[in-house]
């Protein structure tokens, strides 16, 4: 019994030690959606650090997750359909980017529609900022900053940084400073990220609940394309969320009702891709410019 007991704690001990605990720290963005807009909108963004990566995302699905877990088991439960995304806020921003420790490697992640099947589509690249590290210091909330300037995608950026926040690691794909970045924008002010928060997280998953019972159950994989691919590839999701899907829907099936509602699945399709391009639609303003897509030779 005590030899069991002996077993049991030590296996307990290493199961403990085996859950992550992630640094989440709590940025509030402050955007222009369209080119040459005068107001601004705003979207609660977070960066989870880990032991071996950050990940970095927009708030709004993550901080609804355990009710739309909840609405989704009732679904299950009673075997009737209800279309949750008229119940949950939809994201500002549908990216992920992910730092890998130590070499910061960055990888850029989005999903797309393959058929039924929702896919994890990315791009790595070995980015390295030229930054400029100036005397300049700011208090910023309760953090003591310093001031850096840097030129990315376009834009001029001015970031202040705590070194009293032992991470090299900031919002978005910003990264390289000797402390976290607490507050970081370009000179037009389009895009301007400030540190409100943090907390630990512990037993942390990246993966939401809903993105784990989603068709395909594709998680956190993802398929890696050069930066060329994946720019033409989702330019030419967002034009058209649902052309890879659109040849499998018989008109039979197009007809059918979904379980428990009189809404068939072409009027439950047609709804989703209109809120699918107006997601996409209302940000023309991208933090990088585009990257050029090779034309095809004649």
């Amino acid at each position: 019994m005590k030899k069991f007991l002996s077993f049991f704690l030590i296996t307990a001990f290493f199961a403990l030690q085996a859950q992550e605990t992630s640094n989440r720290f709590f940025y509030e963005l402050n955007f222009k959606p369209k080119k040459g807009a005068e107001t601004t909108d705003k979207v609660m963004t977070i960066l989870d650090i880990t032991k071996d990566k950050s990940i970095y995302r927009d708030f709004t699905v993550v901080a609804q997750d355990s009710i739309m877990k909840i609405q989704v088991e009732a679904m299950q439960k009673s075997g009737t359909f209800k279309d949750i995304s008229k119940t949950m806020t939809m994201p500002k921003f549908s990216e992920k980017i992910y730092k890998f420790y130590p070499e910061m490697k960055v990888q850029y992640v989005d999903r797309v529609s393959s058929g039924f099947t929702p896919v994890n589509i990315g791009y790595s690249e070995d980015l390295k900022f030229n930054w400029k590290i100036d005397n300049e210091k700011m208090k910023i909330g309760s953090y003591n900053t310093q001031k850096a300037t840097t030129e990315f995608g376009g834009r001029k950026w001015t970031a202040w940084f705590a070194a009293d926040l032992p991470f090299q690691d900031g919002p978005y794909k910003f990264h390289g400073l000797p402390g976290l970045i607490v507050k970081i924008e370009d000179d037009a002010k389009d895009y301007s990220w400030e540190l409100k928060g943090n907390k630990q997280v512990p037993n942390f998953n990246e993966i939401t609940y809903l993105e784990s019972v989603m068709p395909g159950g594709s998680g956190g994989k993802v398929q890696e394309l050069s930066r060329e691919k994946f720019t033409k590839t989702f330019s030419d999701y967002k034009k058209d969320p649902f052309a890879s899907m659109r040849p499998m829907m018989s008109p039979q099936m197009m007809s059918t009702k979904m379980p428990g509602t009189e809404t068939t699945i072409g009027d439950f399709i047609k709804e989703q891709e209109k809120t699918t391009k107006e997601f996409y639609e209302a940000n023309n303003n991208p933090i990088e410019g585009e990257v050029a897509v090779p034309k095809k030779k004649k």
